[in-house]
């Protein structure tokens, strides 16, 4: 009886130890990759909303300046002009 009990603690401290090692491995994996995700983010993250606002503006001065235009060629008035260019810039 006491070699049969020897051998059933002996196994449950393999075991035990087994899990142990098993989940801080997991752990530190879990750890490594939640980090190369956040640098994969931080790296592949387009700079917010710089382009669209360079864009919309340049869209803007497009407009203005075919409107002046217009208004140079006497196409449009001065009320016309000054309308149309409320609504542009908004």
């Amino acid at each position: 009886m006491p070699g049969l009990l020897r051998g059933v603690a002996r196994t449950a401290v393999v075991a035990g130890t087994a899990t142990a090692v098993s989940n801080r491995v997991s752990r530190r994996q879990a750890g490594r990759w939640a980090q190369q995700d956040y640098e994969q983010q931080q790296q592949a993250a387009p700079p917010p909303a710089a382009q669209p606002v360079a864009d919309e503006m340049t869209v803007k001065m497009d407009q203005l300046k075919q409107l002046a235009d217009l208004k140079a060629q006497g196409v449009l008035t001065e009320e016309e002009f000054a309308e149309q260019k409320r609504r542009i810039l908004g």
